[in-house]
């Protein structure tokens, strides 16, 4: 079954293009559409252009979708109630849901005649316990606005765990595993028995880890303290917090982890940046650890993840014990959202 995944952003779409079958899975090709807005006009055009590419013979199509809110914890198929709930989310993600939409349109109005998937980033997260998902605010802003913890990278977090489990040889539901997806965004997962039990990132990605120009977790007092302060409005604290902050922010040089690398001897800015960075993933690890009672293997995934050895071994160092398994798994969400798409078709 030849099967195209549309992984959209909100100036860029990115495909690959398997042909999945029950006992083989190629790669046949893939691609980046980039600069949607100004080179390219839309997503529609985007979106004629890849499929122009590739070709019609195509038997299904699986679309990466960032927010599916409490509504979805599996993959779908896509009809007209999933498009609407993926637009009654689009306040909770507005940056990813929009373009989602816009290229879930107009590649089932193009191939209107095969199955469209929907695979959800936060649906890892959806069957976490209540206790770990719920904030301590008044209960009625989760009944009135749906407000808790959601999660993101769960493809990514779900695809690397299974790997995990056949790199072990041991079936997922008998492992306690930490996931690290670290990239310019970095989230981590305490994973049992295959399913997800808490994760770092929240109501929105913001929270938990410190990322690239992301502050990850802080006091919220801070931020009417520094309106104050600044003379600045909501939109500009949260825009500093997401686009400002980070290891962008502290380091006062870039939020490229290759930069910060070399330069970390001779600026103290930066040996900084990188101290909180290891830090907080540390002091995760450790929380993790103490949920689940033990932790059978830490993985390394993302950007980072994948292409800093030396920093992985700091951050292992006095977190992980000697009965703790540490691989590194290049991750690989594209393929998971196939998986998927071709599990959903099929049936």
């Amino acid at each position: 079954m030849l099967i195209l995944v549309l992984n959209s952003g909100s100036s860029s779409i990115k495909y690959k293009l398997f042909d999945i079958r029950e006992d083989s899975e190629k790669l046949l090709d893939k691609g980046l559409t980039e600069r949607i807005g100004e080179k390219i006009p839309s997503h529609k055009e985007a979106v004629n252009l890849i499929l122009n590419k590739i070709g019609p013979k195509i038997d299904a199509v699986g679309h990466r979708v960032v927010h599916g809110g409490d509504r979805f914890s599996e993959s779908i198929l896509i009809d007209s109630q999933v498009i609407k709930a993926i637009e009654d989310f689009i306040e909770l993600a507005p940056l990813h849901n929009p373009p989602s939409l816009l290229t879930i349109n107009e590649s089932r109005k193009i191939l209107s005649g095969i199955p469209h998937v929907a695979v959800f980033d936060t649906a890892f997260y959806c069957d976490m316990p209540k206790y770990a998902y719920f904030y301590a605010i008044p209960y009625k802003f989760y009944e009135k606005y749906k407000i808790r913890r959601y999660g993101f990278h769960g493809t990514s977090h779900r695809y690397v765990s299974e790997q995990a489990s056949r790199l072990l040889k041991r079936p997922l539901n008998g492992l306690r595993l930490i996931t690290c997806h670290l990239g310019n965004g970095c989230s981590i997962t305490a994973v049992r028995n295959g399913k997800a039990i808490d994760t770092s990132m929240g109501f929105t990605p913001l929270e938990g880890l410190v990322m690239g120009t992301r502050s990850g977790d802080m006091d919220p007092a801070i931020i009417p303290y520094i309106m104050e302060k600044e003379n600045i409005d909501v939109t500009a604290v949260v825009e500093m917090l997401n686009k400002k902050s980070g290891l962008l922010g502290v380091s006062g040089l870039t939020n490229d982890m290759r930069e910060l690398m070399q330069a970390k001897g001779s600026n103290k800015k930066v040996k900084l940046a990188l101290d909180i960075f290891i830090y907080r993933i540390k002091k995760y690890i450790g929380a993790y650890t103490g949920v689940m009672s033990g932790c059978d293997a830490i993985i390394f995934t993302g950007g980072i993840g994948e292409n800093n050895p030396a920093l992985i071994e700091e951050i292992c160092k006095g977190a992980v014990s000697k009965d703790t398994k540490t691989l590194m798994i290049p991750t690989d969400e594209e393929l998971m959202i196939a998986r998927d798409t071709y599990r959903i078709a099929v049936s």
